[in-house]
């Protein structure tokens, strides 16, 4: 009878792999705990060291300028429609002033 093959989420691998970090248990401990062999833990711990300097990669060089663009431009289009609109209401204010002195 063949066993069938586990996969792990990336959720489980972190957490073991953070507590191999930890090293407040052995890796007999762990290996218990969370039902994986040590040969699997030594290699998650490894790749989260690895890869552990890629959290704190800028977000923004891996978005696309053009993606920024796009987000950007009606911002910019609402900005020029609020000037125009205070532009207007100051005008209007300083024509209603004129009048209630005229009066």
């Amino acid at each position: 009878m063949t066993r069938k093959r586990r996969t792990f989420s990336a959720d489980f691998k972190a957490q073991v792999a953070l507590t191999a970090i930890k090293n407040q248990s052995t890796a007999a401990e762990i290996c218990n705990q969370y039902s994986v062999t040590t040969s699997q833990i030594s290699k998650w711990k490894g790749e989260l060291i690895k890869n552990a300097s890629h959290l704190f990669v800028n977000r923004c060089s891996s978005i696309s300028k053009e993606v920024l663009e796009n987000e950007k431009s009606p911002l910019f289009e609402e900005i020029g429609r609020l000037k125009i609109e205070v532009d207007w209401l100051k005008k209007k204010s300083l024509q209603l002033d004129l009048m209630r002195k005229l009066k």
